[in-house]
């Protein structure tokens, strides 16, 4: 009788072809859309952090005054929502940011920016790793980064996935209670690197002490309270976006 002899599969060496398609490797091009974002990500120069106004009730018309007075980016941030809660909101932001051809950004959460297709997930320090979000929103989504120091502004300035980062807080502020603020040196620091990737300030920034901000060679800042809480925010949004561009023309 013939025997017959069977692989062990766990030996090692050359396997038959299974009938699968093999896996080939491919490099990532980036599609039209990720060309357009980071685009318009490099000519951003106001940023804009809120809460969904739910106490005054005119996110839509706030959103509509600032984006149309200069605010290239804007990002919901409002601790302790639910999912739900949140892309119910975002669905406001996004339909404001396409009227005015603005950037939406997501705050921390990879799977909601997936959701609402957002133009930009923020991730600070603490939050999901690089290529963890990256496998969630996909190659096309602006990264941002947060940093506090001079060895994370450095590291976000080099690391491969983050298209942006923050530096700050410049000034100690509400948003972020209790944080140590790296003031001005960390401003002086990022800008005298000349990082090829864009980085804003942020950090208790307003028009009064904007100047102080731009004398770093910062080019670009986010804010919350200069707009979030002024009595005009089309005006003041205006005004900022206006000493932005002069400073860089």
């Amino acid at each position: 009788m013939m025997r017959v002899t069977c692989a062990d599969p766990r030996a090692r060496g050359p396997r038959l072809f299974s009938g699968r398609t093999p896996p080939t490797v491919s490099r990532h091009l980036p599609s039209d859309r990720a060309v357009r974002l980071r685009a318009r990500l490099g000519r951003a120069r106001l940023y804009l952090c809120t809460d969904a106004r739910e106490e005054r009730g005119d996110l839509p018309e706030f959103l509509d005054a600032v984006l149309a007075n200069g605010v290239d980016i804007v990002q919901l941030r409002q601790k302790g929502l639910e999912a739900r809660q949140e892309i119910e909101h975002l669905r406001v932001f996004r339909d404001a940011c396409d009227r005015h051809d603005a950037l939406l950004a997501v705050n921390d959460r990879a799977d909601v920016a997936h959701a609402v297709q957002a133009d930009v997930l923020h991730l600070g320090q603490d939050d999901l790793p690089v290529p963890a979000a990256r496998a969630i929103v996909g190659q096309d989504v602006l990264i941002g980064r947060s940093t506090h120091s001079d060895e994370q502004a450095a590291d976000a300035a080099a690391e491969p996935g983050v298209d942006y980062f923050c530096c700050g807080p410049v000034w100690p502020t509400p948003t972020k209670p209790g944080r140590h603020a790296p003031g001005l040196p960390l401003l002086e620091y990022a800008a005298g690197r000349n990082p090829a990737r864009p980085w804003f300030a942020i950090g208790g920034i307003d028009l009064g002490n904007l100047d102080q901000v731009l004398a770093t060679g910062a080019e670009r800042v986010v804010v919350v309270r200069a707009l979030t809480e002024a009595d005009d925010p089309g005006a003041a949004a205006a005004e900022l976006a206006r000493r932005l561009h002069r400073a860089d023309a």
